[in-house]
């Protein structure tokens, strides 16, 4: 049998794993998530880093907030994994896929603006392998017709186009930390903001639509219900895990290189 992926551990997983259990705080944004986030942030050059359960779960949390409807059309390609679509197609849009470069296997950014028509709300590049798109001709598409990009970085993290990381060009970026990736907690994806405008709903929709990160920050005196949303946290025993990859960031590169 061939194994198609091994997870590379660095030694400190179960260390970190018994200090989330010996606190007795299992949920979410934890020391361990905070420390995550705070890595993200500064290695990927986000203004906002949200830990999520899965890559998939970070995309729906881009469908939310871009506040995608029924009769939407979001450009991407069909060479990918099914959540670049089922995200979007969830709320209600429908896909339009342009086809891909033979030298990358990334979307062809030169028959995106063919694709956009009236209807178009998003466009979102998928980074093949790791691999990034063009994203400055994309990003200068997006900006001549008043788009949003949303970065299917998925196997993406650090890796770089133009000395930019993936996932902190376009105005939302997603990572996975599925086990299939090189830095992994079993099950586990981020959302990347770099639009501030978006941080703030952010929050809200990945806590069931409740303002409660501002309760938890002493901002308000109780949180309640204040828009759409649903429970996009990862717990703190996968953040645990997931910071005993992400210190170690250079060496496990460093293996995969």
């Amino acid at each position: 049998m061939i194994v198609f992926n091994q997870a590379l551990i660095t030694g400190n997983e179960l260390k970190y794993l018994e200090e989330v259990i010996a606190s007795k705080k299992l949920g979410s944004d934890g020391i361990f998530t905070q420390k995550c986030s705070a890595w993200l942030e500064d290695n990927v050059s986000c203004k906002k880093a949200l830990l999520t359960p899965s890559c998939t779960h970070a995309l729906e949390l881009a469908a939310l907030l871009l506040n995608i409807q029924p009769g939407d059309e979001i450009i991407s390609t069909s060479f990918g994994f099914v959540s670049s679509a089922n995200a979007f197609v969830l709320r209600g849009a429908t896909m339009v896929f342009v086809d891909i470069r033979t030298d990358t296997l990334n979307m062809d950014e030169s028959k995106i603006e063919a694709a956009i028509t009236e209807k178009t709300k998003a466009i979102v590049p998928v980074h093949y392998a790791g691999v990034g798109c063009d994203m400055d001709v994309i990003m200068e598409i997006a900006s001549k017709h008043n788009l949003k990009v949303v970065e299917d970085a998925a196997q993406g993290i650090m890796s770089k186009y133009d000395s930019r990381p993936l996932g902190s060009i376009g105005h939302l970026g997603t990572f996975s930390f599925h086990d299939t990736k090189n830095y992994t907690c079993g099950e586990g994806g981020a959302l990347l903001i770099n639009d501030e405008d978006l941080i703030e709903r952010a929050e809200i929709l990945r806590e069931k639509g409740t303002n409660r990160k501002k309760f938890l920050r002493g901002e308000i005196d109780k949180y309640s219900w204040v828009d759409i949303g649903s429970s996009y946290l990862l717990s703190e025993l996968n953040s645990a895990f997931l910071w005993a990859q992400l210190e170690e960031s250079e060496k496990i590169k460093a293996y995969y290189d």
